[in-house]
């Protein structure tokens, strides 16, 4: 195994790629009521509202993971299991055209039923007849449902993510601003911001990817198969860019030069009328930001978020850099020791970059995913999972950009280095960010 492999699975029985049973239950029981701890601060009425097609209220992604459990394992592979909701089927189901036809997703702040606590009930319902499958299963049923529950874990960690970043734009439409989290860290002194500075890295021939062997850590199918590629020399930021960074190309008149922009990024600006970063306010001449915590002073030292790609490239282009490439960010981040400022309910923002001793990197995980400018495609080799769950990534192959790195809400354990996010070059309403890199000449 290629040093830069991932470990082996540690919920795996010993000479199997099964996960072990009671471990891989108490994963699934801190994943779910992790979801429902997400949900507890919110009132109802926030939980049903939709304010574009892109984000789904809280309470559908509440059902939707659960439906996923149903679907994929419950209903798949439990002979005896009876649907008790079969109307949910197609309420709850995503984009699995396998498994039948969807609710229109532009529509799902319009479903008033079934209500919270139906949808509540539901969760429970499901967990429930759930473990009890599991406690029952022959070793041949549990070789078979026990991959599928660890997808599940990791399928609900992303719309954990999606839960947060999804309420914060329907509560960023309030003109009261109001508090989705109260937060609850303690008043420190804040760091000074790290300089910006660019560590050259040498020409290499990497081992990227995910190991996808029976025996492997988890991974998405989209990780892998593992493969080399060459790296041209190249220099790479310490840290991601800073709101005070990102201002002075606003001051500079970023969004008013069609020069710095990429054709559609252009049309794209003009069209929507964007001038700064999706949740950047001015209050009486002066910058504020709107969080999970509510309206704050925008402070100059956090990492800039909430940008599209466009609005990262461009703003690459006007500070005579460009942005990474998917593997020049995997190589230092498989180096990394992969800590970072990850989900915690008490500080949803991204945090000032820690103080470094020396010319590291820091932030490579947590704080803000950083676009790339690598598109979102097959490895060599990749083949999708046979069945319904094969729609799960390769399907969206087209016309969306990777991200690596995870941010301040993405749940702690879910990253590595070879995590592929993907979005379309104007998503905004994510906490994405960027790290700027530089071409060297290789001769």
């Amino acid at each position: 195994m290629p040093p830069n492999a991932p470990q082996p699975n540690v919920l795996a029985d010993q000479g199997t790629g099964t996960p072990d049973r009671k471990s891989l239950t108490r994963e699934f029981s801190r994943t779910r009521d992790l979801s429902v701890a997400l949900a507890a601060p919110l009132n109802i009425e926030d939980m049903v509202v939709q304010t574009m097609p892109d984000v789904s209220p809280t309470k559908w992604h509440l059902a939707h993971t659960t439906w996923f459990f149903e679907t994929f394992i419950l209903k798949a592979h439990d002979t005896s299991y009876t649907p008790s909701h079969p109307d949910y089927e197609y309420l709850f189901n995503s984009y699995y055209n396998a498994v039948g036809d969807q609710f229109p997703r532009p529509q799902r702040g319009l479903l008033s039923r079934p209500t919270l606590s139906e949808v509540l009930s539901y969760r429970t319902e499901i967990e429930q007849k759930l473990k009890d499958f599991i406690a029952d299963a022959s070793a041949q049923i549990w070789e078979t449902i026990a991959p599928l529950i660890e997808l599940g874990c990791h399928h609900e960690q992303q719309h954990q993510e999606l839960m947060l970043t999804d309420i914060k734009h329907v509560l960023s439409w309030n003109p009261l601003a109001p508090v989705g989290y109260p937060k609850k860290t303690a008043l420190v002194e804040k760091p000074e911001v790290v300089p910006l500075s660019f560590v050259e890295l040498g020409e290499t021939d990497l081992v990227v990817g995910a190991d996808l062997g029976d025996s492997a850590a988890f991974s998405f199918d989209c990780e892998g198969p593992m493969h080399r590629v060459f790296l041209w020399p190249h220099a790479l930021a310490n840290r991601p860019i800073t709101n005070g960074e990102y201002l002075a190309f606003i001051e500079d008149g970023g969004y008013r030069t069609p020069s710095l922009w990429l054709s559609d990024a252009w049309s794209k600006i003009k069209e929507e009328s964007w001038a700064h970063p999706l949740y950047w306010r001015e209050r009486d001449k002066e910058w504020c930001e709107f969080t999970l915590h509510g309206e704050e002073k925008l402070d100059p030292d956090k990492p800039v978020s909430h940008l599209s790609y466009y609005e990262a490239d461009a703003y690459a282009t006007w500070a005579g850099a460009r942005l990474p490439y998917e593997h020049e960010l995997e190589r230092v981040q498989q180096r990394a020791s992969g800590e970072g400022h990850f989900l915690n309910l008490a500080d949803l923002h991204p945090r000032v970059a820690p103080q470094v001793t020396n010319n590291s990197f820091v932030q490579l995980f947590g704080d803000v995913w950083e676009w790339t400018q690598s598109s979102f495609n097959a490895y060599p080799g990749f083949r999708p999972k046979p069945g319904a769950v094969g729609e799960y990534n390769g399907k969206f192959m087209c016309n969306q950009f990777v991200l690596k790195g995870g941010s301040c809400a993405t749940p702690a354990g879910h990253i590595r280095s070879s995590y592929r996010n993907f979005f379309p070059a104007d998503a905004r309403w994510q906490f994405t960010g960027l790290r700027l890199a530089r071409d060297i000449e290789p001769y």
